[in-house]
């Protein structure tokens, strides 16, 4: 019976990945395509924006720092791989007015042709208790990481599902996984992407545009400089239990999975570890990926709770010393 079984199951995985490729996407090739990346002028952006010229595609970069976006552009045009490529920048905040976006996009377009992915990147980090955050920072967050990537998404969809073909990419965070201490504005933001992507692909899967949300851990970018500043130290000692990324990696595992057409985008071991504990009812691009989701779930929850604990036990530590060191001003 036991031989049996293992036949069975051995014969049931053969068969997943025969079928599987039947309901993948096809990839996207990129040579001499038209790639828009938000928030392009640094970080993360900019690395995708790099790696997307390496392979031929044509570059609108959009962002709001004028200079910035110059000296990025100069610097993704080394990496050209023939001289009919363009890299152009259009200065805008992509989170104020969609009439400024969508107008932006319509030149983009009328340069380099229609859009064939685009990458929603800009975005900000404000991090600090949920009682010390001014209401102020919770309506901005919502504006640049969500609102900025539905503007961005709204101007080039209607094209793309004309032409059936297509890529949205919204960049969110393994806080937008995870909700963590010090991220109550800043979480919320990114996981908001989830639910607009879900919807989304739902709605453009059947006119061959694909949908990808990508989950990068803390990477090394001028972004997390900044936030680093504010991070309450809980947050930190939360942030250093994983290690920090390099852009161009976090770049290239976007962009891959982008042109697959993957719904889930993540980054090492506890990215993948994860994407696998949240999936709930999220699209897949294939069969196997739906069954090593069921195969990992119950592990992989095991393992997390393992984490919280260590987070909480972290947050108890802070607390715990911040009132000795009251205790003591007080008798000082």
């Amino acid at each position: 019976m036991l031989l049996l079984a293992a036949a069975f199951l051995v014969a049931f995985v053969l068969l997943l990945y025969m079928v599987s490729p039947l309901i993948s996407p096809k990839p996207l090739a990129l040579p001499g395509a038209h790639v828009v990346v938000t928030g392009g002028s640094s970080g993360i952006g900019k690395c995708i924006a790099i790696e997307c010229f390496k392979q031929g595609a044509f570059i609108t970069l959009v962002a709001r720092n004028e200079e910035k976006l110059l000296q990025a552009k100069k610097e993704i045009e080394k990496h050209s791989i023939n001289d009919k490529q363009v890299v152009l920048c259009i200065s805008v905040d992509v989170s104020q007015d969609y009439s400024q976006v969508e107008n932006v996009i319509k030149q983009a377009q009328e340069k380099l042709g229609p859009v064939d992915m685009l990458v929603n990147c800009a975005g900000k980090a404000i991090s600090g208790k949920f009682e010390e955050l001014e209401v102020s920072s919770f309506e901005r967050l919502m504006s640049v990481n969500y609102l900025g990537s539905v503007y961005a998404s709204r101007a080039v969809i209607t094209t793309m599902k004309e032409r059936r073909v297509g890529r949205i990419v919204f960049v969110s965070s393994q806080a937008g996984q995870l909700g963590l201490f010090g991220f109550t504005a800043y979480s919320s933001s990114k996981f908001a992407l989830r639910g607009l992507a879900e919807a989304l692909q739902m709605e453009v899967k059947p006119y061959n545009v694909y949908v990808t949300v990508a989950y990068p851990p803390d990477t090394d970018t001028p972004g997390l400089v900044e936030e680093n500043k504010t991070k309450p130290l809980e947050t930190q000692l939360i942030s250093e239990t994983t290690s920090l990324c390099r852009p161009e990696q976090v770049a290239k595992q976007i962009v891959r999975d982008a042109i697959q057409g993957n719904f889930n985008s993540t980054i090492g071991a506890d990215g993948y570890m994860l994407s696998s504990l949240t999936c709930g009812m999220a699209p897949v691009t294939s069969i196997t990926e739906g069954l090593q989701q069921v195969v990992t779930m119950g592990l992989f929850r095991i393992i997390a709770l393992f984490y919280l604990g260590s987070f909480d036990s972290i947050i108890r530590r802070c607390m715990m010393q911040r009132a000795k060191a009251k205790v003591a001003d007080k008798t000082a």
